[in-house]
């Protein structure tokens, strides 16, 4: 038989394994409570939602059109930042005129931080006259300028060269040329790159250029821009040779002035 202290015991070991059973299911269900409101904080409610009048943009530069920038972002005006797609936001943003690159960074509680990298003009390239209109006897003056960047994309059009860009020549619609011409441009350092009003090339390897005083010099292909530029800044500032009307850079180990 079981004496009446043991069957005690064993309902009160019983109890407790019943008390420690409901603690368990109770802190579960707690848990699961506690989830399911922090999930619903973060992804549906309007605690984290983007506030559009919270979003700041930065480096549109002078070609990107802000409002259009913004009117991208608004679209998802009220998403909560936590289930906004930052990467499918700055792919739409590339597709606004003018933007080269873009960074969208969460801003808490409310807002996004856009920093634009944008396409700024570096050139003006001669547009071709309308060869019909030209050929009719038409007036084909009204060709003006493209602008275009580093990457050779136009960004604007201008009637004549904007002042402090220099005007590139190339064989029309070459863009290999016009794309080493750039890229030489891309090389120089900025007190150069604003001397010089002209820059024209045949081919690749015979890029050459017009500064603002009329010397002229010969650059040749991208090859050792770096040693080019040293040459020639040393040669436009020795008593000797500033103010020479021709320098030969192409060979930069053996300069020609002239």
């Amino acid at each position: 038989m079981v004496s009446q202290g043991s069957a005690a015991r064993f309902a009160e070991r019983a109890r407790a394994r019943r008390r420690l059973a409901w603690r368990q299911i109770l802190i579960a269900a707690g848990s699961v409570v506690v989830v399911a409101a922090l999930a619903w904080l973060m992804l549906l409610s309007p605690a984290f939602a983007l506030d559009t009048e919270q979003v700041r943009v930065a480096g549109a530069g002078t070609v990107v059109a802000v409002d259009q920038v913004r009117a991208v972002v608004d679209d998802e005006g009220g998403t909560p930042l936590t289930r906004l797609d930052t990467a499918a936001l700055r792919q739409r943003l590339l597709d606004v005129p003018g933007v080269r690159d873009a960074t969208v960074t969460r801003d808490w509680p409310h807002g996004l931080a856009v920093q634009l990298v944008s396409r700024e003009p570096v050139a003006a390239v001669p547009e071709a006259a309308d060869v019909a209109q030209h050929a009719e006897g038409d007036d084909a003056s009204g060709a003006g300028y493209a602008l275009v960047d580093q990457d050779g994309v136009k960004v604007g059009r201008a009637d004549a060269p904007p002042e402090g860009l220099p005007v590139v020549e190339v064989p029309v619609g070459d863009a290999r040329i016009l794309s080493a011409a750039l890229g030489v441009l891309e090389a120089l350092p900025e007190d150069l790159l604003a001397a010089i009003g002209q820059v024209s090339a045949g081919t690749q390897d015979t890029v050459r250029f017009t500064l603002r005083d009329g010397a002229t010099v010969e650059w040749g292909s991208a090859q050792d821009s770096a040693l080019k530029v040293a040459v020639l800044q040393a040669l436009r500032a020795a008593p000797e040779t500033a103010g020479s009307a021709r320098y030969d850079v192409t060979a930069p180990t053996m300069p020609v002035v002239g």
